[in-house]
């Protein structure tokens, strides 16, 4: 899952969403230098990205990606379901995605000092294209995908993979929907887990 599915199975609480959006350069140990619902947002994500690379229906879904990007199949295939998710918002929150978006940047914006400089580095591209909203529309998931293929200076192309979501959009999507309701089930359990730790 990618940064739209992150920040919303973090829940309400703004600094487990700070700690999940960011978890990706903290290492090990590290996430215990953080406040405590920081710690549980980097240890959401953690769950997440486990549950995720684990999962039957996921790992069906990134095989036929598998050939042609190799080792980059799953990084397009989170993008793709983080598409699913944006294209689909209505069905899991009743607030619009612009909307959603919109605070979430603002509360990067409020937290600033708190972030790792990775998340730092990226914010002002996530804010000036809107990755958020644009995983919505293919135009704008072939957007991110270029520009996490520039991130990984141009190996595998991965703006071409394009074609296969497009190819099998259809079995993507179903896909994405039978998974997602069982890491949204997953995740709610694993925040209860974490408060009560």
């Amino acid at each position: 899952m990618n940064f739209l599915a992150h920040i919303y199975l973090s829940g309400e609480d703004d600094f487990v969403k700070i700690g999940n959006f960011m978890a990706d350069s903290i290492r090990g140990s590290k996430y215990l230098d953080y406040p405590s619902a920081i710690q549980k947002g980097i240890l959401l994500h953690r769950h997440i990205d486990s549950f995720t690379d684990t999962h039957p229906i996921y790992r069906k879904s990134k095989h036929r990606l598998h050939e042609k990007y190799g080792h980059y199949s799953g990084v397009i295939m989170d993008i793709a379901y983080d598409h699913f998710l944006a294209k689909n918002w209505s069905k899991y929150s009743s607030e619009k995605l612009d909307n959603y978006a919109a605070d979430f940047y603002q509360l990067m914006q409020e937290n600033y000092e708190l972030l790792t400089d990775s998340a730092k580095g990226m914010l002002p591209y996530m804010i000036g294209r809107n990755w958020l909203v644009s995983y919505a529309t293919l135009s704008g998931l072939e957007m991110i995908l270029f520009q996490m293929d520039y991130k990984t200076k141009h190996r595998v192309h991965m703006q071409e993979a394009i074609v296969e979501i497009q190819d099998f959009y259809f079995e993507f999507e179903s896909e994405f929907f039978q998974f997602f309701e069982e890491l949204i089930r997953s995740c709610q359990q694993k925040i209860i887990e974490l408060n009560e730790a």
